[in-house]
């Protein structure tokens, strides 16, 4: 466990340097836009439909399966408890994911 916290860390002030950056690239840019008088219609956003509580609800539930089905992998085989739990959690925690997808795709269908 104590040689994933320095690649979470790592990874977690990259991914906040990044964002930050790319915010104010984008404004810049936007800004730059506008002073030469460039049509800003695009700029305005459509409220969009996507269900951000379905999607992760649904990653969350997948992730509870995962972990609870992991936990009796690892008691009831002699797989290694790392791997179940890790198996476990990525295989539910996807087909969460996917479950969202299809039901997104079938209310954009509607």
């Amino acid at each position: 466990m104590e040689e994933i916290v320095p690649v979470l860390v790592t990874a977690i002030i990259f991914g906040f340097v990044y964002n930050v950056i790319f915010i104010l690239v984008r404004k810049k840019e936007r800004m730059a836009m506008l002073e030469k008088g460039v049509d800003t219609s695009f700029f305005i956003t459509k409220p969009q439909t996507s269900q951000q509580a379905l999607k992760f609800g649904l990653l969350f539930i997948g992730v509870a399966i995962g972990i609870l089905l992991g936990s009796i992998l690892s008691a009831t085989t002699v797989l290694p408890e790392e791997a179940s739990y890790f198996s476990m959690i990525f295989l539910f925690g996807g087909i969460g994911l996917v479950i969202n997808y299809f039901i997104e795709k079938k209310d954009l269908k509607d």
